[in-house]
């Protein structure tokens, strides 16, 4: 059965009011932790290499390391634009509750306390999604997991779900939040390709049935897509658009289409930059015409402590550990991404 958190705290308004234009912001992020294990082996999961006889020798001394590492990350998010921090990030590739558990009461984030929301996972080596969220500034009504059938394309290995969750952001603006972690290039791209536009099509099909009950839902779709912004699953299956001008209540805005073209990233494969973390939006956080939340901007998560400093990898995202499994002291394979809302 699968578990989710509900804190029913009085939502409080964002502490932070741009200097400018006296309005009220709100940062909602993504960040793949890239294999956040807990040392003990879950035996019906395939996890063995993250455990402290495991290949990658996962003490608990890392353990406890990566958690610190990760809370460093997470309680920096948007802060310099809003003290608050992220009021919601989705995350990826994270074990289990008990990572959750331990990672919200890192010292660099306890205060903030962070409620999360996450489901065991189909995938066999234990990985799934979660959603962290502040409940001064959002409020939980509903969560479930959502199957990603790649059994209807030929594949029997189980993926990730996608991880669906209704909440009110503070100011009474209620929000659908979808965390993926779509399946993974491994195979060759064409070939898993169709794994990818699948998710996109659940993910579609999801967004296009809220649509249809109230055109003017607001819907977040986050996670690490393994695709790029100008790849089939999300410029034809999901039809997300580049553009602000022109759209329609039922359209998806990316705003990372236009980052993608500029040559921006948030993981390298082969010496290429490529955006897999991405935060879609439904049209209706641009084009409300009342008080609650519309978009503003997004950005990538670029910190000089979360790259390389030197070295075949300078200015590639310095990875917790190296190529031959050894502790580096590292962050994740990518690098967070983030958007801001203003009231």
């Amino acid at each position: 059965m699968g578990k989710f958190f509900l804190t029913a705290a009085i939502l409080l308004s964002v502490v932070f009011v741009d200097a400018q234009s006296k309005r009220r912001v709100m940062a909602v992020g993504f960040y793949n932790l890239e294999n956040l294990f807990h040392p003990t082996d879950d035996t019906t999961k395939n996890d063995e290499d993250f455990t402290p006889e495991g290949s990658y020798h996962y003490t608990y001394q890392v353990y406890q390391e990566r958690l610190r590492n990760m809370a460093n990350v997470l309680g920096q998010l948007a802060t310099d634009v809003t003290p608050a921090g992220a009021a919601l990030i989705g995350i990826a590739e994270v074990e289990n509750d008990k990572v959750l558990s331990d990672l919200v009461q890192q010292p660099q984030i306890k205060e903030r306390n962070y409620q999360y929301v996450w489901f065991p996972t189909p995938d066999v080596c234990g990985i799934s999604t979660a959603l962290l969220y502040n409940p001064r500034y959002f409020r939980l009504i509903s969560a479930k997991p959502v199957k990603v059938p790649l059994e209807t394309v030929g594949q029997s290995r189980p993926t990730r779900n996608i991880l669906f969750v209704e909440g009110v952001l503070a100011g009474n603006d209620t929000v659908y939040v979808m965390v993926n972690h779509w399946p993974s290039r491994s195979g060759g791209v064409s070939e898993t390709m169709p794994y990818r536009e699948l998710a996109a099509s659940v993910c579609r099909q999801l967004t296009d049935s809220l649509m249809t009950i109230n055109p003017d839902t607001k819907v977040l779709i986050m996670g690490d897509l393994n695709d790029n912004p100008n790849d089939a699953s999300i410029r034809k299956v999901m039809n997300a658009k580049a553009d602000t001008t022109g759209l329609v209540l039922s359209d998806i805005y990316n705003p990372w289409i236009n980052v993608f073209k500029k040559g921006s990233g948030t993981e390298v494969f082969d010496d290429q930059w490529n955006l897999f973390d991405q935060i879609m939006l439904s049209a209706p956080f641009l084009k409300n015409n009342n008080e609650k939340w519309r978009y503003h901007s997004s950005r990538i998560f670029r910190r000089d402590f979360l790259l390389h400093e030197s070295g075949n990898e300078k200015g590639y995202p310095h990875r917790a550990f190296t190529i031959d499994h050894v502790w580096d002291n590292g962050y994740s394979d990518h690098l967070p991404v983030v958007i801001f809302f203003v009231q």
